[in-house]
């Protein structure tokens, strides 16, 4: 599956052309003419389209239809081809723009396609001018000509309007529901009042508001949208409204919103409201919710009854089979707890591996390695596409190698697809750990894909540098970046362990270090040293305890601290039930998790879940817990 040395040679010395190319395509300094010396290299058609897509608004359009004729239904062509439409939307070329087009689920695309056409408005441009008007979102701009141009067909009707406005309700945009009802012939000034209303509802229901269905989502889509910012005034207006004003089921819809945003910040009235919402109205949202909620406050017997009003494949999910165990427990059914903790260790998981500690037995683990068949193995080095995906990635192209990727999996067996993983991971992409497996449940299976080793020696340098289990920050670092050092978040946290640059420059500056700037934080023993540093910090702030320092590190500190003071008394495994945050609740059950598959790979056994969250580790290899694969049930992990 891996080059040969002699291979791998010539493969760095092509990528290091490549990548320069590609470089200066970027900044606009390469011409097709310049580009045409890579026209028998495979990343070519990239090549030209980075080239074409950088001098997009002077190129001709005959030079771009004929690079996209060339490309076809490719992913560089299907790239080139988006940037080469909107292109000729600005230009307002509408030849240009049929040459190339070819479909699209992109509303801006689709409305200049109808602009594109206006010339010829026959039965098929109404249909599909009608069909991108029937949306209950706002639509771009440019989508007003031509439904403009549908209204002064006479093809706008006011029934077409309600039918959007009544998806508008549905979608509880207020804004979308003003601005179609005020070109409405009868009914405007209905409309624009049940606009007011579902921005602002008031406790009297306008008595011009005709009795019928539509009023009823009115009134119900105002309610629960006012519950999300103040749901007192919600439940108040809900329990004022007339016995007609809206039925059961829409009362039962409002009264679950205000439950849910009360119970979401733990805010007094909690476990009132809850009991509010008819078990109808439930779903698994809430009823997780009803249990976190008596976690919260201690009230083991509410939360075991509110497991066991969850249906029946949530109930037997390996958390609530392990909190129902663990509940029972405390309240003296040993042997009914006992069953229940069994059933969940069947599990490979967070709650599974926590159900073993209770029963002081080894982690369920069932580990797959992927095909070494020489047919398969070959079928994927030989892959054209994935060849392809793997080039684009090691120059630095990471959207063109996902598009790649994306393209070429779906054409591979479950076998292939795994080498594939085996062989994006020796390429140093890692991230294909995660968006490569998952498909079928035996995936959750193949460890070593799933959980790449890599950095080991700053990992481990520098946790032991900074007192800290070097399974542990390989766990954190899998959790945050997939062991991806260009790995950059929408909030700007960077690199490997996602530091943001004013983390990063505050910890080196505490630790003596000179900052380089945000960008060394890509730099992977910088970010792991600066990483491991601010964990540790968040470790010593909170008692040297890693499963709050984990969720400090995700949600920061004041949240955590907060958690902290309202539930002091809660045990560990219950505190990260009842987290508000649901991100934070499932990181830190990630990273907990992740921990204890890197202590495995590294030793063989791992430090058993319910003392790392204490941050014991024990010395002693006869405490560690050993793993076995007995009575699988599912692997969620």
């Amino acid at each position: 599956m891996l080059c040969s040395g002699s291979s791998v040679a010539q493969e760095t010395g092509r990528r290091a052309e490549l990548r320069a190319a590609f470089t200066l395509a970027d900044s606009g300094r390469l011409d097709l003419s310049q580009a045409a010396r890579f026209s028998s290299d495979p990343l070519y058609p990239w090549l030209q389209a980075t080239v074409l897509a950088k001098q997009i608004d002077s190129a001709p359009a005959p030079v771009v239809q004929s690079a996209l004729d060339r490309m076809g239904d490719t992913p560089a062509g299907r790239w080139l081809r988006t940037t080469w439409l909107r292109e000729t939307i600005k230009r307002e070329d509408w030849s240009s723009f049929r040459n190339a087009w070819r479909g699209s689920d992109d509303a801006l695309l689709r409305c200049a396609d109808l602009q594109s056409r206006s010339g010829a408005t026959d039965a098929r441009w109404v249909a599909d001018a009608t069909q991108v008007w029937l949306t209950g979102e706002s639509l771009p701009d440019r989508c007003n000509g031509p439904l403009a141009q549908l209204a002064s067909m006479g093809k706008l009707d006011d029934a077409l309007r309600w039918r959007r406005i009544d998806l508008a309700i549905e979608q509880g945009e207020a804004g979308l529901v003003r601005y179609i009802g005020k070109d409405l012939a009868a009914d405007a000034a209905l409309a624009q009042s049940y606009a007011d209303y579902m921005a602002t509802p008031v406790a009297a229901i306008p008595s011009s508001w005709p009795n019928s269905p539509r009023t009823q989502a009115v009134i119900t889509a105002g309610l629960s949208r006012l519950a999300k910012r103040d749901p007192e005034q919600a439940r108040g207006l809900l329990a004022g409204l007339a016995a007609g004003a809206i039925n059961a089921e829409q009362r039962g819809r409002v009264a679950y919103q205000v439950a849910l945003w009360t119970v979401a910040s733990y805010s007094p009235g909690s476990a009132a409201r809850l009991a509010a919402v008819p078990e109808s109205a439930y779903d698994d949202r809430l009823h997780e919710w009803r249990v976190r909620e008596a976690i919260s406050r201690g009230d083991d017997a509410a939360a075991l009854a509110g497991i066991a009003r969850m249906g029946a494949t949530q109930r037997n999910d390996s958390r609530w089979q392990y909190f129902e165990a663990r509940l029972r427990e405390r309240l003296g059914q040993s042997s009914a707890s006992k069953a229940l903790y069994q059933k969940a260790a069947q599990n490979a998981g967070f709650h599974g591996w926590l159900a073993a500690d209770r029963l002081q037995q080894p982690y369920t683990l069932c580990a797959l390695e992927p095909s070494t068949a020489p047919t398969t193995v070959s079928s994927v080095a030989n892959h054209a596409g994935l060849l392809r995906a793997f080039d684009l990635f090691v120059i630095g192209r990471d959207d063109a190698a996902a598009r790649e990727w994306g393209t070429a999996v779906k054409t591979l067996t479950d076998e292939q697809r795994r080498v594939a993983v085996q062989r994006a991971i020796a390429e140093g992409w890692f991230d294909r750990s995660v968006f490569g497996m998952g498909a079928v449940p035996d995936d959750t299976r193949h460890y070593s894909l799933r959980f790449p080793l890599h950095h080991a020696a700053d990992i481990r340098d520098h946790s032991r540098a900074n007192g800290l289990d070097p399974a542990w920050v390989a766990g954190q670092t899998r959790a945050e970046s997939s062991f991806m050092p260009r790995a950059r978040s929408g909030a700007d946290a960077r690199g490997l362990m996602q530091l943001l640059p004013g983390t990063g420059a505050l910890t080196a500056k505490r630790l003596g270090l000179v900052w380089e700037g945000g960008e060394s934080l890509y730099e992977p023993e910088t970010n792991i040293r600066l990483g491991t540093a601010y964990l540790r910090q968040m470790l010593d702030r909170f008692s040297g305890l890693p499963y709050l320092a984990i969720a400090a590190y995700n949600a920061g500190p004041t949240p955590v601290e907060r958690w902290r003071l309202a539930r002091p008394s809660l045990e560990p495994d219950f505190f990260i039930e009842a987290m508000p945050y649901k991100e934070t609740r499932e990181y830190v059950a990630r990273v907990l998790a992740f921990s204890v598959v890197y202590d495995w790979r590294l030793n063989g056994d791992a430090t058993p879940l319910s003392e790392r969250m204490l941050g014991r580790l024990p010395t002693d290899r006869g405490a560690r817990r050993p793993f076995a694969c007995t009575n699988m049930s599912v692997q969620t992990q």
